[in-house]
Order: structure tokens, then C-alpha cells, then sequence
């Protein structure tokens, strides 16, 4: 059975145990919608852009890139044991703003994201990325929480 909804799903993955749920949840849609899933993960290069652009800055740079192939890799192992039509997609920049820009440029019919469920102080000093997108999405968002023992 195939989707007219959902032709293409976009998950933002970080390679957490609390984004597992998530990951699952955009296996089985993708699976039985019919739809091609694309795995992201957003190097969040302001993060460091405070180290200055020397040996330093390439090696977190890389360590960053190790951390998404492996993030982007355990959802591809899933995906194609589930026989679901895969993509890594590893972008760079400020995680909602590259989220949304992909999902407008890639004919994205829904961004699937998994959140810690933070509220309050811990939210507000934080940011969430999850309501960011799901505020500027033109596009459907479906936030997964993760399994509270899990988020501890």
C-alpha cells in the first residue's frame, strides 16, 4: 500500500537513546505509507564557532561528522531491514533553520522529531529545536516523546 499523504519523511536523528522512539516511529510510517525516508542530522556548527578555526576547531569538526555517520547509520541498518527506501542527509548550521530549509527544498511531506519533553527553565535556556520547527514548518511535524526512563 502506498501514501498519496506521505511520499517523503524526514527524520532528525541525534543518535540518542531518547531519539529512538522517534527513529521508530519514521521506520514504520515510511514503511507503511510507501515513502522514501531521509535520516538527518544537523552538525550545529555555532555550537563551536567560538574555537578559533585552527587544529582544534577541525578536530571537533570531525568528531561532530563521525557522530552523524554513526547517528545517520544505525537509522539506515533499520531502515533496510525494514526494506524502506533510505537517504543520509548530514547538514550543517542551526539545527531548525536546516531542518525546515531541507524539508522546503526536498518535497519533505513530514518532519519527524523526538524531543526530551523538557519544560520550564531547562527549556527556555536551552531552546528546543522541536518547537522551532514545528512553529516554522510548512510542513506536518510529529514530535515523539522519548520513554521518560530514558530522558534520566
Amino acid at each position: 500500500m502506498t501514501s498519496t499523504l506521505y511520499k517523503n519523511i524526514f527524520i532528525a536523528t541525534d543518535g540518542s537513546k531518547q531519539n529512538e522512539k522517534a527513529v521508530q516511529h519514521s521506520i514504520e510510517l515510511a514503511k507503511l505509507s510507501g515513502a522514501k525516508l531521509y535520516a538527518g542530522y544537523v552538525v550545529d556548527t555555532a555550537a563551536f564557532a567560538s574555537i578559533p578555526m585552527d587544529a582544534g576547531w577541525e578536530m571537533m569538526y570531525e568528531l561532530l561528522e563521525k557522530e552523524a555517520n554513526v547517528a545517520t547509520g544505525t537509522v539506515e541498518e533499520l531502515a533496510k531491514a525494514a526494506d524502506v527506501p533510505f537517504e543520509t542527509v548530514i547538514l550543517e548550521g542551526n539545527p531548525s533553520h536546516e531542518i525546515i530549509e531541507f524539508a522546503d527544498n526536498n518535497n519533505i511531506d513530514l518532519i519527524i522529531l523526538g524531543t526530551l519533553g523538557k519544560t520550564g527553565l531547562d527549556r527556555f535556556l536551552l531552546g528546543s529545536v522541536a518547537e522551532k520547527v514545528t512553529r516554522n514548518s510548512k510542513v506536518p511535524v510529529l514530535i515523539v516523546r522519548g520513554d521518560s526512563e530514558q530522558e534520566e
